[in-house]
């Protein structure tokens, strides 16, 4: 509630809106009485939640590229917002492998023109960016990753937002700590909910192949990942948004995971995916030869975001995945 009555009046300005993130952070804010301006492409897949939800017609929204500044600056000095959460991105790491130069023009040079315009537009007052638990050199170990650990992501998606992260600390130490402005980064884990339609994301995938009334397909059944409900995500973003907000000096950079006990592998996911569809539902393991490398083992440690912020998981992976299914 807290929440609500701090968003109240608030103009937000959300990059990446049509997404499944951005959508969802829409839906939250427009809900608690924000005046939302969103900045993104068109949304990516058929179906997408940006239009099953309705919100075209209840936010001020601006189809454009974050790679055209002109466009940008524009839409900045238009709706004059006091708050930024940046979302847009690509965000798909095969997609990374395909299309490198996109991908690095996207996340890096995407950060910063949305800093850039954040540096000259007064009525600011808080940034979030969102990257990816993927930012940090995996040492495939059974740790779970701090905020302290190294930034090296091993594979394009990755390491452009490892860049995105190190053009965050740059803008904030050279313009906008001394403007008061707060610029906090937030690394999620792997966020699942209803609505995302994307390709190449495991259970988006689990119910098109069930619906289709085939076997899901699973590459990396002994990959372990730090699962999560979408919610808890946003949830946490808004926090520090409004945290910092309130509190410039709260400013920095922040995992944002579910507990210990719900990093579990991709096939051990498929099966909770299966218990919750029940009937007609299963899975098998499909092998891929010269598959691109992805990280086998990634855990997050969220203690800092507890320990700030009083910020903890409200569901685990079961109920992440049931309310997936319900949707």
């Amino acid at each position: 509630m807290d929440l609500n009555s701090f968003y109240k009046g608030h103009r937000v300005l959300v990059t990446g809106h049509t997404g499944f993130k951005g959508a969802w952070l829409c839906r939250a804010l427009l809900d608690a009485g924000a005046e939302v301006t969103g900045y993104g492409l068109e949304p990516p897949t058929q179906p997408n939640l940006y239009e099953l939800a309705g919100l075209e017609s209840q936010l001020h929204s601006v189809i454009g590229d974050i790679r055209d500044l002109e466009l940008l600056q524009r839409t900045f000095q238009q709706s004059q917002p006091e708050i930024v959460f940046h979302l847009a991105a690509q965000p798909i790491v095969r997609e990374g492998y395909k299309d490198p130069v996109g991908t690095y023009s996207t996340n890096v040079m995407g950060t910063v023109h949305v800093l850039e315009c954040v540096r000259h537009t007064q009525s600011v007052r808080s940034v979030v960016n969102v990257t990816t638990d993927k930012v940090y050199q995996n040492q495939e170990w059974i740790w779970s990753y701090r905020e302290n650990a190294v930034l090296d992501g091993y594979d394009p998606y990755s390491n452009s937002k490892s860049c995105s992260e190190l053009v965050s600390g740059c803008y904030a130490r050279s313009f906008l700590h001394n403007a008061g402005v707060p610029l906090s980064t937030m690394r999620a884990g792997n966020v699942i909910g209803g609505g995302d339609f994307a390709p190449d994301r495991i259970l988006p995938d689990c119910i098109r192949c069930t619906l289709a009334g085939q076997p899901i397909t699973v590459r990396n059944p002994n990959s372990t990942r730090p699962y999560q409900h979408v919610l808890e995500a946003l949830e946490a973003y808004l926090l520090v948004a409004k945290e910092q907000y309130r509190d410039p000096t709260l400013a920095g950079c922040y995992n944002v995971g579910p507990n210990d006990g719900d990093c579990i592998t991709t096939g051990r996911l498929a099966e909770v995916f299966c218990e919750a569809w029940g009937p007609g539902a299963s899975w098998t393991h499909h092998e891929e030869k010269d598959a691109p490398h992805e990280a086998n083992l990634l855990k997050l440690d969220s203690t800092k975001m507890k320990a700030v912020f009083g910020w903890s998981p409200r569901w685990d992976v079961g109920m992440a995945v049931r309310k997936t299914v319900e949707w």
